[in-house]
C-alpha cells in the first residue's frame, strides 16, 4: 500500500472541514472517514454537527452516528477500526479523506497509541467517587498542578480525560503527558495532512454563529431528550451539559448559551494547541480557493512520489 495516501483534514470546530473533505472526496472520487469523536454517537444530532444530508449523499462516510451513547467506544476501538477500513478502501481507491478536529483519534490512526502502565481499577473508583461527591473542579486544579502540560492541551472539561490522566499521575508518580510520544508506529500508506485555519476573532465569530444556529434548529430539544442519560460519558461534551445546567435552574437559556460559545471557544483554542505541534501539518487559510488547495494537496503528493 506504499502508492496510497491518507489525506487528512485538521483545523478548529466550525472551519470548514466537513465542507472541504467532501469536495476533495468528490475530486478524488473517493470515501471519507470521520474523526469527531462527538458525531459517533446516533442520538446526538444537532449539537455535534453531524455531516448534512447533501453531504452525506455526495460522498460516502464512515464512522458517523455509528454508535449510541450507552456504548463504551475509546480511541483504541476507533484505531483498530479505522486501519482495518483503510486496509478495506484502499484497494478500491487511491486516496481516503480523514476529517476531523479529534486530535487524539486522528493521531492514534496516523502514529498508534501510546503505552501507558496498567492501572490498579480501585484507584479510578477512589477518583468515581470523589468527582460525585465534590464534582469535577477539584480533580481539575489537581490535574493542573500535577501535569500543567496535558492540562493544556486536553479538554478540562471532560471527565473522562481528566480521570484518566490522574490515575496514571495517582498509581505511578509520573505525569501522563510524560508517556505521550513515546511510541511511533509506522503505517503501511503515506499521509498528507492539510490544516485549515483562520484568524482568532473569524473562528470565534463562526462558532457563535454555529452556537445559535445549532439552537434554531432545536439543540434545546434534543438535549431535554437525553436529559435522564447526562451521567454517560458520552454526554460530557459541550453543547449538552450547559443545557443539562439550564434544565437544572442553575442558569438562565441565555447564560447556558453563552456558556456554550464560551466552552466551544475554550475548545477550539485546545485543538490549536494539539495540531500546532504536529510539523507534518501543511496551513492553509479556510478562505483560500479550492483549486490552490487542490494545487498544495497535489505538490505534496509529488514530493512522496
Amino acid at each position: 500500500m506504499a502508492s496510497k495516501t491518507l489525506l487528512v483534514v485538521v483545523g478548529p470546530t466550525g472551519i470548514g472541514k466537513t465542507a472541504l473533505a467532501v469536495k476533495l472526496a468528490k475530486q478524488f472520487k473517493t470515501e471519507i472517514l470521520s474523526a469527531d469523536s462527538r458525531q459517533f454517537y446516533r442520538e446526538m444530532h444537532i449539537g455535534t454537527a453531524v455531516p448534512d444530508k447533501e453531504e452525506l449523499a455526495t460522498a460516502n462516510h464512515h464512522f458517523i452516528q455509528h454508535k449510541s451513547i450507552h456504548d463504551t467506544y475509546t480511541v483504541g476501538d476507533f484505531e483498530r477500526e479505522a486501519l482495518k477500513l483503510l486496509d478495506k478502501l484502499f484497494k478500491h481507491h487511491d486516496m481516503v479523506i480523514m476529517v476531523g478536529g479529534s486530535g487524539l483519534y486522528i493521531d492514534a490512526v496516523l502514529y498508534g497509541m501510546d503505552s501507558f502502565p496498567d492501572i490498579e481499577p480501585s484507584i479510578r473508583e477512589v477518583l468515581n467517587k470523589e468527582l460525585d461527591k465534590n464534582g469535577l473542579d477539584p480533580l481539575q486544579q489537581e490535574l493542573v498542578t500535577a501535569d500543567p502540560l496535558y492540562a493544556q492541551k486536553v479538554d478540562l472539561q471532560n471527565p473522562q480525560r481528566v480521570l484518566r490522566a490522574l490515575e496514571v499521575w495517582r498509581a505511578t508518580g509520573k505525569t501522563y503527558s510524560s508517556f505521550l510520544g513515546r511510541k511511533k508506529t509506522s503505517r503501511p500508506f503515506n499521509t498528507v495532512i492539510v490544516g485549515i485555519e483562520a484568524a482568532r476573532e473569524v473562528v470565534y465569530h463562526r462558532i457563535n454563529e454555529r452556537v445559535d444556529n445549532m439552537m434554531a434548529a432545536g439543540l434545546l430539544q434534543e438535549a431535554k431528550g437525553l436529559k435522564e442519560f447526562e451521567a454517560l460519558n458520552a454526554l460530557q461534551t459541550v453543547g449538552y451539559k450547559e443545557l443539562f445546567r439550564y434544565m437544572d435552574e442553575h442558569d438562565s437559556l441565555e447564560e447556558a448559551v453563552e456558556e456554550i460559545k464560551k466552552n466551544t471557544r475554550r475548545f477550539a483554542k485546545r485543538q490549536g494547541t494539539w495540531f500546532r505541534k504536529n510539523k507534518s501539518i501543511i496551513w492553509l487559510p479556510y478562505d483560500l480557493s479550492f483549486n490552490l488547495i487542490l494545487e498544495h494537496i497535489e505538490q505534496e503528493l509529488r514530493k512522496q512520489l
